[in-house]
């Protein structure tokens, strides 16, 4: 989605972690001054939103066992596909790669999916010490899709041992 901040001129671009008919459930960090502004607003206020961007994954492709790799702000999109997955029968895995052991999110949420977790932190303070792909060239997987930084993303297609699906 693309979210107008009143006073701001560019929209938020924030990726969509979970949805159903009447709520959007969107994770962001604080990083500028529109995601502060944002993190300001009161319960209720409404917000003009742009939806329905982007393709989002395509979940014929996953096969028996795919493989969901996320790397800090773009761990967010990965679980409402998780959730997808999991309804039609699939086991994903799923990879999160973080700086620190402060900036983990989402792992008890994707476990409670009943996916299989990994997770990874540059500097060793939580799970594997590492990158996404120190733990994802161990595994064996039908299919991936992966959001993420774009180092990130350029050292999971160097490595990818199947086809799969990036989101920039």
């Amino acid at each position: 989605v693309n979210i107008k901040i009143d006073g701001l001129f560019l929209r938020r671009p924030i990726s969509v972690c979970d949805y159903d008919e009447n709520t959007l459930t969107l994770i962001y960090k604080i990083v500028g001054k529109g995601t502060e502004v944002l993190s300001k607003l009161e319960n209720g206020t409404e917000l003009d939103i742009l939806i329905g961007l982007g393709n989002g994954y395509d979940l014929s492709c996953s096969g028996e066992t795919p493989l969901l790799i996320g790397g800090g702000v773009g761990v967010p999109p990965l679980y409402n596909l998780c959730k997808k997955l999991i309804e039609k029968g699939a086991k994903p895995i799923v990879v999160l790669g973080f700086n620190s052991a402060i900036d983990v999110f989402y792992e008890k949420e994707f476990e409670e999916l009943g996916a299989k977790v990994y997770i990874t932190t540059v500097d060793g303070s939580y799970g594997t010490k590492g990158f996404v792909t120190d733990v994802t060239k161990d595994l064996d997987y039908s299919y991936f899709y992966t959001c993420g930084p774009e180092p990130m993303l350029k050292a999971v297609y160097n490595t990818a041992k199947s086809e799969g699906e990036f989101s920039f």
